[in-house]
This record gives structure tokens, C-alpha cells and sequence, in this order.
């Protein structure tokens, strides 16, 4: 019983001394879907491999991203947004910054907004006109862009603020989204819904395009993807700045 005592006494010894170094060797980061789908996912498994560091991805969408980075909660955040814009957005959802210069922003790629259609939809092109009649609710069958005789049903991704602003303004102007969408909540469940439904239609990252969707073509959106630490990076940020720019240039769409 004695030889059990102390072998359990240096088990819970050792383990204990795992735990800080589990989390010196982790980097979280809160992101938005621009940056999730574009850039963190595409890198994560060669980042973690060159760095030995285990790199977990929050996608909470650009304003809980930034308030966990102001309580501690993440290493850095990042959106599909110019930091000016980030920090628009934050006021706007009532979680106004009160230090912006406190804060480091890094641009770290593009994002190219795509139009996602079903693979079975025959509709190949969308004019700005026609993507603003779609999505305002105006145009209401497929029939009436060269589609199918069939109900067009729009989603649109919950946690994909940053995305969904951009689109709306660039193709709404001052139109009203469509009241009767189907709600998601990350760029990926809106590809997801629209590899599920015929008649379906949403947009997101580039990377979000596969074989199980369709891209269609549409007038070029393209936006900044920005990441912010609290004050400057600190070490480990800096190892996924520096990768992001380097060799993990061949795992992002371009």
C-alpha cells in the first residue's frame, strides 16, 4: 500500500507540473468568420506543427472576439475589418472602445466575399441588381434570374457581423435585408445550408468554396482581414504573424 502511495504522489506531482506548461504552449485566438475560414483554419495544423505551439480558434464574431481580448481571454483577436471599422462596429453593438490606441492592429490578408448558390443551381451570374433584389426580398423565385422555378431562400450567418456589413452596403445601399432569411450562425453553417437546400443562397469567405457549393459570379468584394493584440504581440502571436506571412502563405486562398 505504501509503494501505491508514492507512486500516486508522483503522478499527481508530475501532472501538476504539466499544467503550466500545457498553457505557456497554447495560443487562443477570438475571430470573426473572415479570418477563421481564410486564414487561421488554412494554417493551423502546419502553424502548430513548425511552432509546438497548439493554436485554439474562438469564432465568436468580431465583437465578442474584442471583448474577450480586453478581459484576457484570448491572445489576440481578428476580423475581416479595417481596425477603423472594428472599432464602428464595437460602438454600434453598444461595446464602444474606450483606449483604441491601446491596441495594436495587423493586417494579415484579404478577404474575398463569395456568392454561394447550390451545386445544383443552374444560375452561374448574379449582377449587383440582382443580388439586391434577392437579398432584400424583392426577387422571390429563381425564375426570375434564369433559375429554376422555385422559391429563393436566403441565409444569413449570425456570427458574421463584420462580413454581413460589408456585403449590405456594398449591394442594399439603403435596402432592407430580407425579413424571411434563414439564420446561421458561422460562415461555415451558411455554407452548410446551402450544400443542404436547392434553394438556397448566402455568402462568405473565400475558402468556404468546395465541391459540395457553387461560387457564382458576382460584381468583386474584397476587404482587409485585421488582427489586434493588447499592446504589441507578445512572443507566440508573433510566431503566427510571422508564419501567417511566410510559409503559410501556401495553405490560404488567394
Amino acid at each position: 500500500m505504501r509503494v501505491i502511495r508514492i507512486v500516486a504522489a508522483v503522478l499527481v506531482s508530475l501532472l501538476s507540473g504539466l499544467t503550466p506548461l500545457a498553457g505557456a504552449d497554447e495560443l487562443k485566438i477570438g475571430a470573426g468568420g473572415a479570418p477563421t475560414e481564410n486564414i487561421l483554419k488554412p494554417v493551423r495544423s502546419a502553424f502548430e506543427m513548425a511552432s509546438g505551439l497548439k493554436l485554439y480558434i474562438v469564432a465568436s464574431g468580431p465583437k465578442n472576439a474584442f471583448v474577450d481580448l480586453q478581459k484576457g481571454d484570448v491572445d489576440a483577436a481578428a476580423a475581416g475589418l479595417t481596425y477603423q471599422d472594428w472599432l464602428a462596429l464595437m460602438k454600434k453593438e453598444g461595446a464602444e472602445v474606450g483606449q483604441p490606441a491601446a491596441f495594436t492592429p495587423i493586417v494579415i490578408g484579404k478577404d474575398k466575399v463569395k456568392v454561394l448558390v447550390n451545386k445544383e443551381n443552374k444560375v452561374n451570374q448574379l449582377s449587383a441588381e440582382q443580388l439586391k433584389g434577392i437579398f432584400s426580398g424583392e426577387i422571390s423565385s429563381w425564375k426570375e434570374v434564369g433559375g429554376e422555378d422555385a422559391p429563393v431562400l436566403v441565409v444569413i450567418g449570425k456570427l458574421t457581423p463584420g462580413t454581413n456589413s460589408m456585403f449590405f452596403k456594398k449591394f442594399l445601399g439603403d435596402k432592407a435585408v430580407a425579413k424571411d432569411v434563414i439564420d446561421a450562425t458561422t460562415a461555415e453553417d451558411v455554407r452548410l445550408n446551402v450544400a443542404s437546400n436547392p434553394s438556397a443562397i448566402g455568402f462568405g469567405p473565400l475558402s468556404l468554396v468546395d465541391a459540395s457549393v457553387k461560387a457564382v459570379e458576382t460584381p468583386e468584394l474584397a476587404r482587409d482581414i485585421t488582427l489586434i493584440t493588447k499592446g504589441k504581440p507578445s512572443a507566440k502571436v508573433q510566431k503566427l504573424l510571422d508564419f501567417i506571412s511566410g510559409e503559410g502563405k501556401k495553405y490560404i486562398k488567394q
